[in-house]
């Protein structure tokens, strides 16, 4: 057991302070889906059109994956406390406009000033926590945690979405953020240390407009994928203009005095490993998220409630097994067995739903359900706590940031592409199996569901491989901790093999 001269002074009560980072950080991942559910009651109120709904979700994740490396370095900068606050009383204030809004542009505006705090509030919260647990079991415990609350936040808010909706108003989908966020900011004041160092205070301006247009282009071509088609020049001028921008942003980060991105936090092939690891399961887990939900609500006839009720066994399995990971295996055969295994569930539990017909009941659902709580809470604890080890509290702020936009991006490009495949899957069959009647209709959205659980089968697999042969083996985290600061060999030893 450690001793008490190893953990600093200001996470004495370092154990509420993950409640409260873990708090914060559920707000944001969970307002990801939250809305989705209240959506028809909104567009009903409102008078919006199907083409315009998509705006109401795209709107916070444009806003959010585009900002999130700014949000960082602001972090880096001003203070990880200071930023924490502000971004809970600002989101807070924004979910409180949206809830609020008479008008479709208002709410769609409300949904974008939530993504620009959601930029600053979660990378704040994820520096706190790297800074705060120093003591590597201490850490992996709260890594633990935090992957878990990662991992689980998109089931939460359908559930939390459904009982909203069904029992209140669909305003309360928005409304049921400023509590969380009152709550999470007195605990934040009391909590968080008042001795918050502060960096160096200038920005890379240039590096920040690359950064943030690169990745707003990024997100919006992908988003637009679905509507407009592949081959539509918004979409694919998007793209082309996003690799350019961050392309010119890798180029600007070698040679900035003051880097938004230092490479070096991207160039260590076990956190490089940590963040790809967590866009491929960010893209694999929208095949359970989006489509299981299409198929509980329009196949089976669940409603919203009972929707969010049944991925319930994947939470319940996701914290579970983010326990047993970050305790037990992760400590014993790190994360090069750990995370590529708990990809390879994630594959296994996606063909499962492949096999999901017109009359399976919920027991064949449950069965991929776990199978999913069970990959993610091995794939998400193991790679944001390795994705921040070592970093400099100088940086924390900046890493803290990349794994964010990491999950961004994954859900982005997940959504996009699966989407894509999912809608020409069920236009070919509908085609095919002429007239176009109910029992054709129906039929061709199952095919379609299957179609994108196929794909994101193959993502999990791809990720496998991938993590599998970048994650370090024990012997060459252990000698590069001898030579590496600030990586300690007793750090290096909790993430072997």
């Amino acid at each position: 057991m450690s001793s008490p001269t190893q953990t600093p002074p200001e996470s004495r009560h370092r154990w509420l302070v993950l409640a409260t980072v873990a708090l914060a950080q559920l707000m944001v991942v969970l307002d990801a889906t939250i809305v989705n559910i209240a959506l028809p009651s909104a567009q009903a109120e409102l008078g919006f059109s199907d083409n315009d709904r998509q705006w109401v979700v795209t709107a916070y994740a444009l806003a959010f994956g585009s900002l999130l490396l700014l949000g960082g370095r602001l972090s880096d900068m001003f203070g990880r406390r200071r930023m924490f606050l502000i971004g809970l009383v600002g989101f807070a204030a924004a979910s409180a406009l949206g809830g609020a809004a008479q008008s479709f542009e208002l709410l769609v505006g409300a949904r974008a000033l939530q993504g620009v705090f959601a930029a600053v509030l979660a990378p704040a919260a994820l520096s706190v926590l790297t800074t705060t647990f120093t003591v590597p079991q201490e850490r992996a415990r709260a890594f633990g945690v935090f992957g878990a609350i990662a991992g689980m936040g998109g089931a939460i808010g359908l559930l939390l979405g459904g009982y909203l909706t069904e029992n209140f108003d669909w305003r309360w989908n928005l409304y049921v953020n400023v509590v969380i966020a009152v709550i999470a900011f007195a605990a934040g004041t009391m909590l968080l240390s008042r001795t918050d160092a502060k960096h160096d205070t200038r920005i890379d301006v240039p590096g920040v407009l690359l950064a943030s247009s690169g990745l707003f282009l990024l997100v919006f071509g992908f988003s637009q994928a679905e509507p407009q088609g592949w081959d539509a020049p918004v979409v694919w001028g998007s793209l082309a203009a996003s690799v350019v921008l961050l392309v010119g942003f890798v180029l600007r980060q070698r040679t900035a005095e003051h880097p938004l991105l230092p490479l070096s936090i991207v160039q260590d092939r076990d956190r490089g490993a940590g963040f790809l690891a967590i866009l491929v399961a960010g893209s694999g887990m929208f095949g359970v998220f989006l489509f299981l939900t299409y198929y509980l609500q329009l196949t089976l006839g669940y409603g919203p409630m009972q929707t969010g009720t049944a991925f319930l066994p994947m939470v319940l399995f996701i914290v579970i097994t983010a326990q047993v990971q970050t305790n037990v295996l992760v400590p014993r055969f790190g994360p090069k067995v750990v995370v590529p295994l708990g990809m390879a569930i994630g594959a296994g539990a996606m063909l499962w739903f492949t096999t999901l017909d017109l009359d399976s009941g919920y027991p064949a659902v449950l069965v991929g359900l776990i199978g999913v709580g069970i990959a993610m809470g091995s794939i998400m604890p193991a790679s944001f706590q390795i994705a921040t080890l070592g970093i400099a509290p100088r940086q924390a702020g900046a890493a803290s940031a990349m794994v964010s936009t990491s999950q961004q991006v994954g859900g982005a490009i997940g959504t996009a592409v699966l989407n894509t495949l999912a809608a020409t899957a069920a236009t070919a069959y509908v085609a095919d199996h002429a007239p176009a009647t109910p029992e054709v209709i129906a039929a061709g959205a199952l095919h379609s569901f299957s179609v994108a659980y196929t794909w994101s089968a193959g993502i999990f697999l791809f990720g496998a491989v991938l993590t599998a042969s970048l994650f370090r083996t024990r012997p060459d985290r252990e000698a590069r901790a001898v030579d590496v600061a600030p990586v300690t060999p007793d750090e290096a030893a909790v993430l072997v093999h």
